[in-house]
C-alpha cells in the first residue's frame, strides 16, 4: 500500500463512472498465534480496502483494519479527522497473541483523497505499506492439505495463497448499502480459511454473513460440530438487509472440520458451487 496504491485510487476515480466496479487492495501483519497455533498473515491478519464507483467520479470506500491495541487511537482518530465513518470496532479472533482488533470503515469521496487518508492513518501502525515486488514466473504454490477432499465436501472450490486455502462464497441475494449492491470484494462474501498444522489437521477461522434468522442455526451448526463461535456482530450500519457477521476457530482434522461447516453452509442462502 505504498504510492501504487494512492495511484491506484486515482486511476480508479477515471473509469467509467457508470460502471458498478469494485478494486480491492490488502495489506498483512507479520505471524502472531492463537491458542498455542502460530497464525499465517493470511489467515486472519489481513488488513483490506475495497472501492466501488459511486458516480460522477467518486466511490464509495469500506474497509477492515487489523490493528492492534495501541494502535486503535491513533488510526481511528485520523480517519475521523479526514471524514471517514468508523462502522464497527471487536475481535474476530479469541486468545490471539498479539491482540488484535479489527476496525471496519467507511467513506464516499474523491478516491485519491479516500486512498491517501487511509496510507496515512495505516502509517500510525505497524501494517506493511511498501508495495509487493513483481512474481517472477514459479510454480504453483503448494499446501499440505486434501484440496480436493475440502472441495467434494464444502461444494466449492478454495483458493491456495500465503499458505492458507481460502473460500468466498457469496450469498444467494447481495447484501445492499446505501442502496447499492455490495459485490463479494466490499466484504459481503462468507469468507472461509483453511491453514494446515501438520498430521492432516487444520486450523480454520472466518465469517459467516448471516441475515438473523440464520445466525442461531449457523451458530449450533458449528458448536455441534466442534467449531467455537469466537464473535457475532455487524460490520455496516446502513446494510440491507441487517447482516450479521459470525467469525469462528478450530484447530483439528481439516475434513472433519470441512463437515462441520458444510452443516453450517446448508443452514444459510448462498450461491452454490
Amino acid at each position: 500500500m505504498g504510492t501504487g496504491y494512492r495511484d491506484r485510487r486515482r486511476e480508479a476515480g477515471h473509469r467509467d463512472a457508470g460502471r458498478r466496479l469494485s478494486d480491492r487492495v490488502s495489506a498483512k501483519r507479520s505471524q502472531g498465534h492463537a491458542r498455542g497455533c502460530a497464525i499465517k498473515p493470511a489467515l486472519a491478519l489481513g488488513s483490506w480496502v475495497a472501492f466501488i464507483s459511486h458516480g460522477n467520479g467518486q466511490v464509495m470506500v469500506m474497509g477492515d483494519l487489523v490493528l492492534t491495541d495501541t494502535e486503535v487511537n491513533p488510526v481511528m482518530a485520523k480517519l475521523i479527522a479526514d471524514g471517514f465513518e468508523i462502522t464497527a470496532l471487536h475481535n474476530h479472533l479469541l486468545r490471539n497473541t498479539p491482540h488484535t482488533m479489527y476496525m471496519h470503515i467507511g467513506a464516499t469521496g474523491d478516491p485519491a483523497k479516500l486512498g491517501a487518508t487511509i496510507h496515512d492513518a495505516l502509517a500510525l501502525s505497524k501494517t506493511p505499506l511498501s508495495a509487493a515486488p513483481v512474481q517472477t514466473a514459479a510454480a504453483p504454490e503448494t499446501i499440505d492439505l486434501d484440496t480436493a477432499a475440502v472441495d467434494r465436501i464444502m461444494g466449492y472450490k478454495g483458493k491456495i495463497g500465503g499458505g492458507v486455502y481460502a473460500f468466498g462464497i457469496p450469498r444467494a441475494e447481495a447484501p445492499r448499502d446505501a442502496g447499492m449492491a455490495l459485490p463479494p470484494a466490499m466484504g459481503s462474501a462468507i469468507a472461509i480459511n483453511f491453514q494446515p498444522t501438520g498430521g492432516g489437521k487444520a486450523a480454520i477461522t472466518g465469517d459467516f454473513v448471516l441475515a438473523a434468522s440464520e445466525v442461531n442455526p449457523v451458530l449450533r451448526a458449528l458448536r455441534e460440530n466442534g467449531i467455537e463461535v469466537t464473535a457475532l456482530h455487524n460490520h455496516m450500519l446502513n446494510d440491507e438487509p441487517r447482516m450479521f457477521f459470525m467469525h469462528f476457530w478450530a484447530n483439528d482434522d481439516a475434513l472433519k472440520l470441512a463437515r462441520g461447516l458444510r452443516a453450517a453452509l446448508d443452514r444459510v442462502a448462498v450461491n452454490h458451487g
